[in-house]
């Protein structure tokens, strides 16, 4: 039989152990499920519209070219017409409006697009694109077109769609809200999957809850960096977020130049180099226009754009958006024929290159059919978590309904020199993107409000039990 040991009169007992302080990275864990539950409810409906409106723009520049292939193709032949004769040939069977700039075939087997602006039935912002065989000077048809990237009524319809629904100005709020709020629970989603055991984020032999969570957290930390790259780009032309980056760009000296289109021969503005109107023949003409841009270093693909009055220059602008990109750009007197300013996208400042570069990339053109796939592969993901994410929301509730949200109080468990400077980014970021800013604080104050009204009637609850007994 064994005795306990004695305790000595001189062996005091040892106090217990302090509980391990909580790591500013276990507090701040909640807050950032938190956020990432509710952000992904209310957000995810907008980020679903434009997840599949995304998808359908990746995969329409291949449909474009099944869709328009006469208009876009012919056979080839031995020997293109000059440009000037192609243009005539376009303007013979389109007479109205005026020539807003001319793409010369930049292919063997490509059309001629001669763009025309102010004709009736036309979107203002929009112009008419003529297309005409370089060989044979046969028109092909004539499309509606839209941007710099030349979108056909197809692609147009879908890119509208994805922007702004189709409601104009008011409706780019929804893509940029979409757009605001992406990065923010993609980061956090990664926070969460990484801070999570090793063990919990396994799929096989798991079913249920945690089998849906395992998918959602696997794939969306594969997707998460390029949902932040979409985000990031998505925000660089958008309504508000945009401006405020163009202003920071501006103040920067990082804004996209352009070539100076100012004619400075000794006949600028003379009627000599003023234009029939809406035959784009000013001055010189565009053979020879053609021909010093091409002495400059510009090579297929490029736009020729008319002088705007007679006092202007022709402008001459590469226009391949895919890689490597061909950016540059040259002003031609239409009185003499010289190039009277040349701008080389290698001086472009940093920052415009990266935009460019991102814009490109974001929208699919940069590296072409590899980038679109890829584009929709992160659309189709996106797609998945959000259904993921309400499936573990209604398995939560057992699936009888949704389960209940995550509880309030989770900022207090953040130490004061984590939260302080999370609130100063918070606030930072709330300015420069405010469709993030303005519905954040909104949350949080109607958050705060029904915590208070929940507190207070749960302290009327307790009077009223101790005022019972």
């Amino acid at each position: 039989m064994t005795t306990a040991p004695s305790t000595t009169t001189d062996e005091a007992p040892r106090p217990p152990a302090p509980a391990p302080a909580k790591s500013a990275g276990a507090g701040l864990r909640p807050l950032v499920l938190r956020l990432h539950f509710y952000a992904g409810v209310l957000v995810a409906p907008f980020l679903l519209v434009a997840a599949v409106t995304g998808l359908l723009y990746a995969a329409s520049f291949q449909a474009e070219k099944i869709v328009y292939d006469h208009e876009l193709t012919v056979p080839v032949g031995e020997r293109e017409l000059p440009v000037s004769a192609q243009v005539a040939a376009a303007r013979k069977a389109h007479p109205e409006g005026t020539v807003a700039a001319v793409r010369p075939s930049p292919e063997p087997d490509a059309t001629t697009r001669v763009m025309l602006s102010g004709t009736p039935g036309v979107d203002p912002g929009h112009t008419l694109a003529v297309f005409v065989d370089p060989y044979t000077g046969e028109v092909r048809g004539a499309l509606e077109q839209y941007g710099s990237t030349g979108a056909l009524p197809l692609r147009t319809w879908i890119d509208e769609f994805h922007r702004d629904l189709h409601l104009g100005e008011p409706g780019r709020l929804y893509s940029e809200f979409a757009a605001s709020w992406l990065w923010v629970i993609a980061g956090g989603g990664l926070v969460l999957w990484f801070s999570r055991r090793r063990a919990l984020r396994t799929v096989r032999g798991t079913g249920g809850r945690r089998r849906t969570l395992a998918l959602h957290g696997g794939v969306g930390a594969w997707a998460a960096a390029g949902f932040i790259f979409l985000s990031a780009t998505g925000l660089t032309w958008s309504a508000h977020a945009g401006a405020s980056i163009g202003d920071l760009r501006a103040a920067l000296g990082q804004e996209t130049p352009s070539v100076s289109a100012a004619a400075t021969g000794e006949h600028a503005g003379h009627d000599s180099a003023a234009a029939t109107a809406g035959d784009a023949a000013h001055g010189v003409g565009l053979d020879k226009v053609l021909a010093a841009a091409r002495a400059e270093g510009l090579g297929d693909p490029v736009e020729i754009v008319p002088p705007a009055d007679a006092g202007s220059a022709y402008v001459v602008q590469q226009i391949q958006r895919s890689w490597p990109e061909k950016q540059d750009s040259v002003a031609v007197d239409p009185a003499t024929g010289q190039v009277t300013d040349v701008l080389r996208f290698a001086d472009y400042p940093v920052l415009a290159k990266l935009t460019r570069w991102g814009i490109d990339l974001h929208t699919g053109i940069l590296f072409g059919l590899v980038n679109q796939l890829a584009l929709m592969a992160l659309a189709l993901a996106l797609i998945l978590l959000i259904l993921w994410g309400y499936r573990m929301w209604w398995q939560r509730g057992r699936g009888s309904g949704f389960g209940k949200p995550i509880p309030r109080g989770a900022w207090q468990q953040v130490p004061p020199y984590v939260l302080v400077p999370l609130l100063a980014l918070i606030a930072v970021l709330g300015y420069f993107v405010p469709l993030l800013g303005i519905p954040l604080a909104v949350f949080l104050a109607v958050d705060i409000v029904l915590g208070e009204i929940a507190h207070r009637r749960g302290l009327r609850t307790n009077a009223s039990g101790t005022t019972a007994r």
